[in-house]
């Protein structure tokens, strides 16, 4: 039950193109050295380099600035063939779905032709700086400050949860540069962090799922940023930025949760018709069959809801309550199904040794970043 057999009616021949050969390159070249990168809990530069060297990076930016020239349907072509080589760690959905989208639908164009093709290149990994250990989806309350001094910025502040952490040479940074207004005092910037001391990193998070993945604390301890890199150069923008572009972080994870879906079936199907009890596998009692169709019904409406959204999508039409509630959706399935597939393998199924396990793990988070699925009802219930 492969993805590729999947055929969703937003994928184009050379989206399928992306799908596969980002599959095979990150199966044959990254599988083997995934169980290092978990045990040291990041992967390294030079898998960013392969990535960039590859065309894996920045595949929706335009070519004029370094990216692929493709749309978001590349991108989401290669979260679903990270998911289904099983590579867990790889931050490249933040970086080219998120990061690079901020610069270039925001920036000014000195701003997008100096980090878009640094980025595009894995010259610089990219992450965004929002959760603060006091604040997590109310980004109305971020405490970070911001204050402006002749032509730079003074940024104070903390971070925590952010992904890309160890790694990450560019980073945005949610700050307040007025206190007093709320929602319209938050702006973003562009901290490049070996340009930047008073900045550093604090743990690389222990996390009970997504080991090779690098979580960390970041600080900001009187860092000074050229008021050049306030993306697109207006201070009181950086709320509503960061609200036009939510949508496509939760459609970036609902696709994960496809592709891991798609993966613990996988990997399920196959050791039930191998695995054998009471001298027949398992697969041919009547529980097994059941609870995998089960899992294949909440796999094929997951699908075809992720489907309908990304057509929507790409036509600029979906809606911020509608891809709450598909991020909520999918994310809350994806659990129900991987711990339902889970139990078939028994005690294997708790082994880390074994990819279902791996995948349990690695899916919990998926219901509390990108907003928790409590906040994703909230939001949309606004809309009701």
């Amino acid at each position: 039950m492969p993805i590729q057999n999947f055929e969703a009616t937003w994928m184009t021949d050379e989206h399928k193109m992306v799908f596969d050969s980002a599959k095979r390159f990150m199966t044959e070249q990254w599988g083997p050295k995934d169980e290092a990168w978990r045990h040291a809990g990041v992967m390294d530069h030079q898998a960013w380099r392969d990535a960039g060297a590859n065309g894996f990076l920045c595949a929706s930016t335009p070519e004029q600035y370094g990216g692929g020239g493709g749309d978001f349907g590349h991108e989401a072509a290669l979260v679903l063939a990270q998911g289904e080589a099983g590579i867990g760690g790889f931050g490249g959905s933040l970086h080219s779905g998120i990061v690079a989208p901020y610069i270039f639908h925001y920036g000014t164009e000195e701003q997008k032709k100096r980090w878009l093709p640094r980025l595009a290149t894995g010259e610089l990994v990219g992450a965004i700086a929002m959760t603060e250990p006091g604040t997590g989806s109310d980004l109305q309350g971020v405490r970070t400050l911001a204050i402006k001094d002749g032509d730079t910025y003074k940024i104070n502040g903390s971070k925590t949860f952010i992904t890309n952490g160890q790694l990450a040479n560019l980073v945005i940074v949610v700050a307040k540069t007025d206190k007093d207004k709320g929602a319209q005092g938050i702006s973003l910037f562009v901290v490049e962090t070996d340009e930047a001391p008073g900045f550093r990193r604090g743990r690389n998070l222990d996390k009970i799922g997504m080991d090779a993945q690098d979580t960390s604390e970041l600080f900001f301890d009187d860092v000074v940023v050229p008021a050049s890199n306030l993306i697109g150069g207006n201070e009181g923008m950086g709320f509503f930025q960061l609200m036009e572009q939510l949508p496509q972080e939760r459609m970036l994870v609902a696709l994960a949760g496809i592709a891991a879906m798609e993966l613990a079936m996988k990997v399920t199907l196959e050791y039930t018709k191998e695995r054998k009890a009471f001298g027949k596998p398992i697969f041919q009692f009547q529980n097994t069959r059941f609870k995998l169709a089960e899992c294949q019904a909440l796999l094929l409406a997951s699908r075809a809801l992720v489907d309908a959204a990304m057509v929507s999508h790409l036509q600029g039409k979906l809606g911020v309550d509608r891809a709450a509630l598909i991020k909520y959706w999918v994310t809350d399935n994806q659990c129900k199904l991987i711990d339902e597939c889970l139990q078939l393998f028994g005690g294997y199924g708790y082994m880390k040794e074994y990819p279902i396990a791996r995948l349990w793990a690695d899916s919990r988070v998926q219901r509390i970043y990108g907003g928790t699925n409590e906040i994703m009802k909230e939001l949309a219930s606004r809309f009701l």
